[in-house]
């Protein structure tokens, strides 16, 4: 295959930068941004470049000549008139006799153009055109995809007010069919995107090509710094689908917005004022944002397919009006129960798709090339827990929606909303400690390596856990982890009078404890965390190596535990974060706001003041 790169551009925004250079030109982390091209097509064993030159390019034919040192043929075309994107492409219809690659040579990409060129042939594609999201989709040409990634629309700026999209934008990079050149005037300047493509729609075999991968005109000197930066982070290498992605999987309805149950109608569908903040910050991360979603209205025949797509272009408009881009939409319009009067029997099968079935992940994981291990699943519901385990991710749980409210299943982690799940995923808040534990760990001699962690309730105890837990397993160690919550007495028989010990069946932890440490495997009794969840008791037994881990309010003011411990933490929480998860803990356990009141002002002298001075003999308070 053959490639042709644009190269002709002027960089008039960049000032004094293209004074004396063409656009493809300007050093980027000390080397032109054509090379860089250039290098791609190589190393995608590309047979030949041809570079359609005119503003200065007397200084590309100089730098490149014929390639030979590029390890890749080079050969130019120079126009002598500009004539857009199209013009020059048309002139070199004699030379084009297969598929072909275009490039636009001042675009910053990395791709892996196997799959690309995979992608193009599987189709018989004549116009294979790379799509992706972007941040500003409200002032970009659209592209809108048909499920098998058919281009059924194209929509060029400036968009009409109120219209609302899919967040695909043209990305600057297509594959060609000779076939094309029948749809190109000779002499005659043209764009592709303005004046080309929307005629070509149902003409041709149009496909887009959807991909995350980096891919940024840096036609402004905020945008060039921005490619400098990314390119020297190693950002720009590490988005190739060549390198495996990290994804955070989000379900739609209860995660991104309010669950008004079967939401069917653009009209009832409203994002949650945190969410476009939550998804720039992935946007802005090494991980992939993917929606992986159960829609069952559609085999309900409360809408079709193309309602439900209305609903998801509400969607991404609202979020692309924020800066805010999803990677890519998935969702199952099935159901596996027949015979309900009015459904659509279309879509009344028992699917691969629906979660907890781990289908929609696993379509995702092979188009973007996800290491589903090192991914998250967001969800607010039982289905979503068990779609992300079935997954082999990481499960997050939010309060919001369902608010896992009747769940069998737990996900690892659970916070107030997605915007602080995606706080904790994105800044390892714990990832210093962890690397202070290992080497703890690796110091000592102690087999196995015992860790309290104490402090007041709602701060965050559990989390820290379960980041350790997790951290070391992937180190290869053996962790045994026990919650002293499960052996909370009943609420109904906790005391409002004395101290937080009198909370629990203390007489029971503490021969428990002892048992433990003594080899003799035990039995905890389990509590209700939320109501509706089941009490669970589970088994431990002391491991003769690796780490136990043991957790919970009191941790630190047992003396079992004080004889036992290698490293005792304090996990610490200012009074107003506390106060506020507090609140917004017990209103997802469904109490009232002076139920709540009361219980704050029963437990802060008795639980909070009373555990607050055990950071006095922690080793380590966080």
């Amino acid at each position: 295959m053959k490639a042709v790169i644009l190269a002709g551009g002027k960089g008039t925004r960049l000032g004094k930068l293209t004074q004396d250079i063409p656009k493809p030109m300007i050093p980027v982390a000390g080397k032109p941004l054509l090379e860089y091209q250039v290098e791609l097509c190589r190393r995608y064993h590309i047979e030949e470049v041809i570079l359609l030159v005119n503003h200065l390019s007397e200084s590309i034919y100089n730098y490149f000549k014929d390639g030979r040192k590029f390890g890749i043929s080079i050969s130019y075309y120079e126009e002598q008139q500009p004539l857009g994107t199209v013009g020059g492409v048309k002139e070199l219809e004699d030379r084009l006799d297969s598929d072909f690659l275009v490039l636009y040579g001042d675009v910053m990409m990395e791709m892996d153009l196997r799959r690309l060129i995979d992608f193009h042939h599987t189709n018989t594609s004549e116009a294979t055109l790379v799509v992706h999201p972007n941040d500003h989709p409200y002032d970009s040409d659209l592209v809108e995809l048909a499920d098998n990634d058919r281009i059924k629309g194209i929509y060029p700026k400036p968009h009409p007010e109120g219209f609302r999209y899919h967040n695909m934008v043209n990305a600057a990079a297509y594959i060609f069919s000779p076939v094309i050149f029948k749809h190109l005037e000779k002499g005659v300047k043209a764009d592709f995107g303005k004046d080309i493509f929307p005629k070509m729609v149902g003409k041709l075999r149009m496909f887009g090509y959807n991909t995350p991968e980096y891919l940024k005109d840096m036609g402004t000197p905020d945008r060039l710094g921005q490619v400098e930066y990314d390119l020297k982070s190693g950002k720009v290498a590490r988005r190739s689908l060549e390198q495996k992605q990290k994804a955070i999987f989000l379900d739609r309805d209860g995660v991104l917005n309010y669950d008004t149950d079967l939401i069917h109608r653009p009209e009832d569908f409203n994002l949650y004022p945190f969410t476009a903040k939550a998804v720039k910050k992935i946007n802005a991360s090494d991980y992939i944002s993917v929606v992986t979603t159960n829609q069952s209205v559609v085999a309900r025949n409360l809408t079709t397919i193309e309602g439900l797509g209305e609903i998801h272009k509400k969607m991404e408009t609202l979020l692309g009006s924020e800066g805010a881009k999803l990677d890519a939409i998935y969702y199952c319009p099935h159901h596996p129960d027949k015979g309900y009067p009015g459904e659509n029997p279309d879509y009344k099968i028992d699917c691969e798709c629906r979660k907890p079935k781990a289908g929609m992940h696993k379509k995702a994981a092979e188009k973007f090339n996800i290491d589903l291990e090192s991914s998250f699943m967001i969800g607010d519901s039982e289905r979503d827990v068990m779609a992300g385990r079935n997954a082999g991710c990481t499960t997050v749980g939010v309060r919001t929606g369902h608010g896992l409210k009747g769940s069998k299943a737990l996900p690892d982690y659970l916070f107030e909303n997605l915007n602080e799940a995606v706080d904790f995923i994105l800044d390892e808040p714990y990832g210093q400690v962890l690397k202070s534990i290992k080497e703890k760990i690796a110091g000592s001699d102690s087999q196995p390596y015992i860790i309290s962690i104490g402090g007041v309730s709602r701060s965050g105890k559990s989390t820290l856990a379960t980041y350790l837990k997790k951290g070391l397993e992937q180190d290869g160690k053996t962790v045994e982890r026990i919650n002293l919550d499960n052996w909370i007495l009943p609420r109904e028989k906790r005391e409002r009078e004395g101290d937080v010990l009198h909370n629990f069946q203390s007489v029971v932890l503490e021969k428990d404890l002892a048992d433990f440490f003594k080899g003799k495997e035990i039995t905890s009794p389990g509590y209700h965390q939320h109501p509706s969840w089941p009490v669970k008791s589970s088994n431990h037994a002391l491991p003769k190596t690796g780490v136990v881990i043991i957790e919970g309010v009191i941790a630190l003011s047992l003396a079992v535990l004080e004889k036992h411990s290698n490293l005792r933490i304090f996990k610490k929480v200012g009074e107003a974060d506390l106060k506020q998860r507090f609140k917004t803990f017990y209103q997802w356990k469904e109490y009232s706001e002076k139920e709540i009141e009361d219980l704050w002002n029963v437990r802060k002298p008795r639980e909070h003041d009373q555990i607050a001075k055990d950071a006095d003999q922690a080793d380590m308070v966080i």
